[in-house]
């Protein structure tokens, strides 16, 4: 079933981050796609926010992978640098994403092979410079 939001500004992003987590229904693994600039980042920031996360979410665009922890454990990576998938299992995401933790994943297409089967997909696209349509699936 596919969900679409559409939003004006950043306080209705909690709307969009609750539908999220309601439409996990047992997933582990949320892809964002969405070009650069779209929120991704900011909404990760809600999703982990609405689950008791109180550390301050950033990007982990050098790191990779940044951990949050609340009412679960979260993990948060930015595939933005990883140029071949062999980066990627270099540093071992396969365990990462078959954790049964929560791993919200931007520029999942860097990694599309290693993605289960039953990932959620997060499309953010960009209205205008405050606007954004999200569609859940």
């Amino acid at each position: 079933m596919e969900k679409i939001i559409e939003i004006s500004s950043l306080e209705e992003l909690d709307k969009v981050a609750e539908a999220v987590i309601e439409s996990l229904n047992g997933r582990t693994v949320v892809a964002l796609d969405a070009p650069m600039g779209a929120g991704k980042t900011t909404l990760v920031s809600r999703i982990a926010a609405l689950l008791g996360a109180e550390d301050d979410v950033t990007s982990p665009t050098f790191a990779i992978v940044n951990q949050y922890e609340g009412e679960r454990t979260i993990y948060h990576f930015d595939m933005y640098r990883i140029e071949r998938i062999e980066e990627a299992l270099d540093f071992g995401s396969e365990e990462y994403l078959s954790s049964g933790e929560l791993c919200l994943v931007e520029w999942p297409e860097k990694i599309e092979a290693l993605l289960p089967d039953d990932t959620m997909v997060v499309k953010i696209e960009i209205l205008s410079d405050t606007a954004r349509r999200f569609v859940i699936r």
